[in-house]
């Protein structure tokens, strides 16, 4: 049996299909699989989103104004409070969306100490032997959401508290108790594993949250553009004539204006915003794919297999989504991927300018706008961190996209 599953081959039918060869060309291209590997590693780290963020608030916006512009590995003592107010538990999948509230304010701090039911937390300073501040917190108050004050239980014993929570239910415990459950619980190290911003939050967590904007500007711009340019460039192809002249005027007119001028144009019209973002850069990129699709089209309609369907009686509609549309995809595959390029490098673009993506969402653009004028300043990392993801993530798209030509290319097999 062993030698007889040895012996079995793929039959040459399978073998030499169009999709076949063109996979087995591009694995043989290191740096478009190196590229595909990129995009496969920041599509699940984007997916992930807040789920591997150090922060995990909304827009991982948590800020800490005197630990700002810190160097990546910095390291800082946190003391977590608990916050007075009553926080609903998120779902894995929504706080993988949307991120979550955090139950408990955050505060740096050099050091501590707890004397009683008291602890009093020296707060970080850059100079702490010249400026020294503390804050004294009572221990139920870092552990509990409480409502009211905390008193004494003496009906008990002298180093037992008595406190009552926001729900109504009233609880004692003892001090020696409630000191373990805060230095055991309300006090952690924290490393900022990419530094901080110039407003204190987390850079790590930040570009996780902006290859997720990069992302999905460039998906939807491109499947937007997908859809008007394949519609428009099919039925000039097809059509010709009147039809034909009408749309490639529009395509004409709309491929005279610069691509980030259009851009501009339409937020301007539409507002600015996330959702205005993916609309404005699809509407302006689908003018090559139309030009690419017009061009497939009229060589495709004069097969004998079109003239075949038309005997048929096939409609236009169905020729052109059955027979036309399922030929011309290995070019539109191709565009695809460079307008997906194209598309992070505008929303970058947009959101440097201040009318992309708003504050306080993360977008790789957004952050080197924050910190381009710390370059100066010796702190250039700031800029160049999200820069670099930028570079990244548009080069592993643009050799993706040279791999896929050359992998459909049949003169080069």
């Amino acid at each position: 049996m062993e030698g007889e599953k040895n012996n079995l081959k793929i039959p040459d039918s399978i073998r030499n299909t169009p999709s076949a060869i063109a996979w087995r060309k591009f694995k043989k291209n290191p740096l478009a699989v190196t590229g595909l590997v990129i995009i496969l590693l920041s599509i699940i780290l984007a997916g992930l989103g807040y789920t591997i963020c150090p922060d995990k608030s909304p827009s991982a916006n948590t800020q800490h104004l005197e630990l700002a512009a810190r160097k990546p590995g910095f390291k800082v003592k946190m003391l977590k409070v608990r916050k007075n107010e009553n926080i609903p538990a998120s779902g894995f999948l929504h706080t993988m969306m949307f991120g979550k509230l955090s139950k408990y304010e955050e505060l740096p701090i050099l050091n501590y100490s707890i004397s009683g039911p008291e602890l009093t937390a020296q707060l970080f300073t850059d100079f702490p032997e010249k400026e020294k501040f503390y804050k004294t917190y009572n221990l139920c108050e870092i552990l509990f959401p409480l409502s009211g004050e905390v008193s004494s239980n003496k009906g008990i014993s002298n180093d037992s508290l008595r406190f009552r929570l926001i729900t109504g239910e009233e609880l004692s415990a003892s001090v020696a108790d409630l000191e373990s459950r805060v230095n055991s619980q309300s006090v952690y190290e924290r490393r900022y594993y990419l530094g901080t911003d110039r407003f204190g939050r987390d850079m790590l967590s930040r570009l996780i949250l902006g290859a997720r904007i990069s992302l999905m500007v460039g998906f939807i711009a491109v499947l937007i553009s997908l859809i008007i340019g394949i519609s428009m460039g099919a039925v000039a192809g097809y059509y010709r004539g009147r039809t034909d002249k009408v749309i490639m005027w529009i395509i004409n007119v709309i491929w005279s204006v610069p691509t980030l001028l259009l851009v501009i144009a339409l937020t301007m019209v539409i507002g600015k915003g996330f959702w205005q973002v993916f609309v404005a850069v699809g509407v302006s990129m689908w003018v090559e794919v139309a030009r690419i699709v017009r061009a497939q089209v009229l060589s495709l309609r004069e097969k004998e297999f079109i003239d075949s369907a038309k005997v048929l009686g096939y409609s236009d509609f169905r020729i052109l989504l059955k027979h036309i549309v399922p030929n011309i995809l290995s070019p539109v595959i191709i565009i695809s991927a460079a307008n997906f390029a194209s598309a992070i490098l505008i929303e970058a673009g947009l959101s440097f300018l201040g009318i992309g993506v708003q504050p306080p969402m993360a977008s790789w653009g957004g952050m080197v706008k924050d910190h381009y004028g710390f370059i100066l300043a010796g702190k250039a990392y700031l800029a160049f961190i999200p820069g670099f993801a930028i570079m990244i993530m548009v080069l592993a798209f643009t050799i993706l996209g040279n791999g896929l030509r050359d992998a459909f290319d049949i003169r080069k097999e």
